[in-house]
């Protein structure tokens, strides 16, 4: 009751997974993933050691079909499971068992594999498989865009609950601590998929790096607009100045990864400022 999507961008060196599932928290169960490494789906009566197994394999240099090949031959139930796979190189492996309801299967191309279980039919693979391969953009937006073309296609039969996407990255998580460069779930929700994408707009609105061409002077019709909406919000004062008032604004809402020099701001901060309540 699960399809998904595993990616590897070998421009930007990103391996990530998207899925979706008539089932609670599957951002809890399917994806894993390592940067370097690569990535893995595992799904229908999910086995979670394949993950970390697989992973580990690929770290000693093997490619995602030897990898699947270990990890299914230890398993003594793998005629029910799924479980796509993209190793280091981007190589892909997608396995689904005899076992698994129908409709079940995958498809495999270049740098990805997509696979799904108790589908209304095999078109959300293909799909997915077609979105992703034709499509532009970062591998999140890819992944998201092949996800959300596989449930219009038919998607799981059962129909949706939860969604997750995860993106792996050397030095790409919060402040480059770890690897996790977007880590977002949607536990229980109606459309999952579509508030995946919302929430992915988010992150990428809090984390992603200032367009250069988004950094303007606090001058004329901007500092207009600044100063009405920083008032508007309550941010002004006689204690605060109007580049006090911004910092603290900025600081309250998380803008930190976008703010500017004194006297400067990003636009993407002012249009979010505009739109709120």
């Amino acid at each position: 009751m699960t399809f998904s999507i595993v990616g590897y961008c070998p421009i930007e060196k990103e391996w990530g997974i998207a899925v979706q599932s008539k089932f609670l928290a599957v951002g809890a169960v399917v994806p894993f993933a390592k940067a370097g490494v690569g990535a893995v789906a595992t799904q229908s009566y999910a086995n979670t050691t394949y993950g970390p197994r697989a992973l580990d394999l690929f770290a000693e240099g093997k490619t995602a079909e030897e990898a699947l090949q270990i990890i299914t031959g230890d398993d003594q139930d793998h005629h029910l499971r799924q479980v796509g796979l993209i190793d280091a190189h981007g190589n892909a492996a997608s396995f689904t068992g005899e076992g698994c309801y129908h409709w079940a299967g995958g498809v495999t191309g270049s740098h990805f594999a997509t696979q799904g279980n108790i589908l209304v039919d095999e078109r959300t693979v293909e799909a997915m498989a077609s979105i992703f391969t034709n499509s532009e953009g970062s591998l999140a937006e890819r992944l998201l865009a092949a996800l959300f073309a596989g449930q219009e296609a038919g998607g799981d039969s059962r129909g949706q609950q939860s969604a997750a996407l995860l993106v792996v990255k050397e030095k790409g998580g919060y402040a480059g601590f770890n690897d996790r460069y977007i880590d977002l779930r949607v536990d229980d929700h109606p459309e999952p998929i579509k508030e995946l994408i919302r929430i992915y707009q988010l992150q990428q609105l809090f984390f992603a790096p200032t367009k250069p061409e988004n950094i303007v002077s606090i001058a004329g019709h901007v500092k207009e607009e600044l100063t009405l909406n920083l008032d508007r919000l309550g941010y002004l004062s006689k204690e605060l100045d109007l580049l006090q008032a911004l910092k603290t604004y900025i600081h309250t809402e998380n803008f930190e990864n976008r703010e500017q020099a004194a006297g400067y701001i990003d636009l993407d901060i002012l249009a979010y400022m505009k739109k709120q309540g």
